[in-house]
């Protein structure tokens, strides 16, 4: 496992500057997402629901907890010392809970399985104060080297 690896896909590839009123969505919201620890196979992460991540009524934005998952994912195989997070082919979220701005919410991927070609991760959101669950995703995604067509 390359920690450094993990740390890169897990930072924003955009400034600060860059991030304010862009298209660059991923770093967007990756802004302020820290990495707690990677091991083997597992990725943990936190970071604090900020007015940028939430709707009109201060909730967590949905497209936000699925570009997360998304991003962590791939953190997850590149953890497991695959050298590439391949081509996503589904992410699915169950939302269970809600998350407001202020809140400060625990993310934890776990390898499901990592064969020749297709790679699963669980994704786990909880509320870092109380634990209780929030969403919970899985993250489907082809690994398999690209043939040259």
């Amino acid at each position: 496992m390359d920690p450094e690896a993990v740390r890169r896909t897990l930072e924003p590839t955009a400034s600060p500057a860059d991030i304010l009123g862009s298209t660059r969505y991923y770093a967007f919201v990756m802004s302020g997402v820290r990495l707690d620890s990677a091991e083997h196979g597992r990725v943990l992460c936190s970071f604090v629901v900020t007015p940028r991540h939430a709707n009109s009524q201060g909730y967590l934005l949905s497209g936000v907890t699925a570009t997360l998952a998304d991003q962590l994912g791939a953190a997850v195989f590149y953890s497991s010392g695959i050298g590439s997070s391949g081509v996503s082919l589904e992410i699915s979220v169950s939302f269970v809970d809600t998350a407001t701005v202020g809140e400060e919410i625990e993310v934890e991927g776990k390898l499901l399985r990592a064969g020749k070609s297709i790679g699963i991760v669980s994704i786990d959101f909880r509320k870092k104060r109380t634990g209780k669950l929030m969403a919970q995703a899985r993250h489907t995604t082809y690994l398999a080297v690209s043939s040259k067509l």
